[in-house]
């Protein structure tokens, strides 16, 4: 989350942010009325009158199970497009006639979208926008697989 939010959320007396805690029941008639939720190092879960919920769940990338097949920086998000440049230069997959598009990894044809890659903004109508921008590389790449025999 941008730093700007988060000192406007810190700030604001009408919110109340509770870090390491695990929601563990909603309750109410059609609406929200109550929420239950266990804090980190709690014994006993608390329950309040709440009538709104936000959620950060972090941001960090969940990629563990892309490293080593695609090119990471050290923080864990996928390095895709104009990134690579210094990263990638000696990876293997590298094709210095066909340079990666702006979504595709150091691996040709293997694309990334959304938070987990670095640089994204990190909103989910960008996400979108990557996703739907990405379908034209996708088939930009499956041209040039055709015409190299790749």
């Amino acid at each position: 989350m941008s730093q700007y939010l988060l000192q406007r959320i810190e700030r604001a007396e009408n919110i109340t942010v509770h870090r390491n805690t695990e929601i563990v029941a909603l309750e109410g008639q059609g609406y929200l009325e109550r929420v239950i939720w266990q804090s980190a190092g709690a014994t006993n879960p608390a329950a309040r009158s709440v009538g709104h919920v936000f959620l950060m769940t972090g941001a960090l990338p969940s990629s563990r199970w892309v490293q080593g097949c695609v090119a990471l920086n050290e923080t864990g998000f996928i390095l895709t497009g104009p990134d690579l440049q210094d990263a990638s230069r000696d990876a293997p997959n590298w094709l210095e006639a066909n340079p990666p598009q702006s979504y595709e990894t150091n691996l040709p044809g293997v694309f990334a979208v959304g938070d987990v890659r670095y640089g994204s903004v990190k909103r989910v109508a960008a996400a979108v926008g990557e996703g739907s921008a990405c379908v034209q590389q996708v088939h930009t790449s499956l041209r040039r697989w055709g015409s190299t025999g790749g």
